[in-house]
């Protein structure tokens, strides 16, 4: 994974609670590409409309694809927004494993908000979070 994002609050709440990318010196570059991918997002939600609400799975797929990068989102029940931003060159990287990724995201993002230190709204912080996201982008890379 070269770029990374990790969640977002609910609609109208778009700031990031955590933003992770390898290499660094991108990091501004995949901030945009984050930021442009949350209203792609907002359109899938309310083109899902109930039915999401209704399913299970909360996974978006491919939000949009650019020249260099594949861009892929997830939501969860309570309208957090995971964003994940993929090098176009790893094709080894299949669907399913994206999938996995976000779910192993959001079952470590509910850990945090499971902290009763840790203020929801404030920027994740945690080391078990941020080591989880670290053994993803290097099994991805």
């Amino acid at each position: 994974m070269r770029g990374g994002a990790g969640p977002r609050r609910k609609e109208g709440e778009n700031y990031p609670l955590y933003i992770r990318s390898t290499p660094t010196e991108n990091e501004l570059k995949f901030h945009y590409m984050v930021h442009t991918s949350l209203d792609v997002v907002d359109e899938k939600i309310s083109a899902m409309g109930k039915a999401l609400v209704d399913q299970r799975e909360l996974y978006l797929g491919l939000l949009y694809p650019t020249e260099d990068y594949k861009v892929y989102g997830y939501v969860t029940n309570s309208k957090v927004k995971f964003v994940m931003v993929v090098d176009s060159s790893n094709t080894a990287l299949r669907d399913n494993e994206i999938r996995s990724m976000f779910r192993k995201l959001h079952n470590s993002y509910t850990d945090v908000m499971c902290n009763p230190f840790y203020n929801p709204g404030d920027r994740i912080q945690s080391r078990a979070f941020d080591t989880m996201v670290t053994s993803m982008m290097v099994q991805v890379c």
